[in-house]
């Protein structure tokens, strides 16, 4: 079920190999995730025959931003990498870059402003609130049903995602977000499978409907436990992966994104999709699903990997 060109977009591939710097690691809380990707797209582009140049980039160590090169690739997650930060870098020297650029980038990082500009293009998104030091000082529960689930507005891979079924343990997982990360987003807990849908270039990529062993789709169940469950085909139909698919596209369109992305949703018990977040630079490790939808639409992590080169080599997507 591939919507969109074959192909996934692209260029001509160049007559001479390219030089390629990989930028992975930086200061967020998915560091580790993103050397891991980093290093998993430089195997790919080596094998391809292309020159890689592998820098774990930071806020005071952007030196490999100035080395000649023909393509950038941000292998980032989080703050500094996803949020517009290094995009603004890159476009102030000029460079092409794989992903998204400042703008949309920092728009999709940003959960709440996320969340906002899809509800004005009538897509569901599930009911929140916004908390910080000041709402914490305030009061102590939500104006939400519970359960709730609590997560930063601006990190990925669920860091410090709680789900929050009673009063009693609402105020500890609020804190924890936002001593570390400054706000909070409490979101009302929709019961259902989660779906996620691939985008890279003009080609929508199949879903895939996530089944977790833990209690939600968290950090562990996503890089560590092999009993998380992929699924291509399940009880929702091809209607509800369609949709999913359509309403994919016109959150990438509505944020402004380029080349690659993957949008998550939940479907309840009554088949409707409710919009969750989006990631502009979603992974590329073994367990990463945009890879596992590309495979599964018959595009190897290789030739992903290096279509998206060409794609930002050639100004496409």
């Amino acid at each position: 079920m591939l919507s969109g060109p074959e192909s996934l977009g692209g260029t001509a591939r160049p007559r001479r190999p390219l030089r390629v710097t990989v930028l992975c690691g930086g200061p967020s809380a998915e560091r580790a995730v993103s050397l891991a990707s980093g290093h998993a797209v430089a195997d790919a582009l080596r094998r391809r025959g292309h020159e890689v140049f592998v820098s774990d980039i930071g806020p005071e160590r952007v030196e490999a931003l100035d080395i000649p090169t023909d393509v950038v690739f941000p292998a980032l997650h989080g703050p500094f990498g996803e949020d517009g930060t290094v995009q603004r870098m890159m476009e102030a020297r000029g460079l092409r870059f794989v992903g998204s650029g400042a703008q949309a980038s920092a728009l999709a990082m940003d959960k709440v402003a996320t969340k906002r500009a899809v509800a004005t293009a009538d897509i569901p998104t599930p009911p929140y609130e916004v908390w910080d030091a000041p709402s914490l000082a305030a009061r102590r529960v939500p104006d939400l049903p519970w359960p709730v689930i609590v997560k930063p507005t601006d990190q990925g891979s669920s860091v410090a995602t709680t789900i929050v079924r009673e009063a009693a343990a609402f105020e500890p997982a609020v804190r924890l977000c936002v001593e570390r990360f400054g706000r909070a987003l409490v979101e009302q807990f929709i019961a259902g499978d989660e779906l996620t849908v691939g985008i890279v270039g003009d080609a929508t990529l199949p879903p895939i409907c996530i089944r977790p062993k833990r209690t939600f789709y968290d950090f562990a169940a996503k890089y560590e436990d092999d009993a998380t469950e992929y699924l291509f085909e399940t009880e929702h139909g091809p209607e509800v992966f369609a949709t999913a698919q359509r309403l994919s596209r016109q959150v990438f369109a509505v944020l402004g994104c380029r080349h690659l992305a993957r949008v998550d949703w939940i479907v309840d018990g009554q088949g409707r999709l409710w919009f969750l977040e989006i990631n502009t630079l979603p992974g590329f490790t073994s367990h990463s699903l945009v890879p596992k939808a590309a495979a599964h639409a018959g595009v190897g992590f290789d030739e992903l990997v290096e279509r998206l080169v060409f794609m930002a080599l050639g100004g496409a997507g």
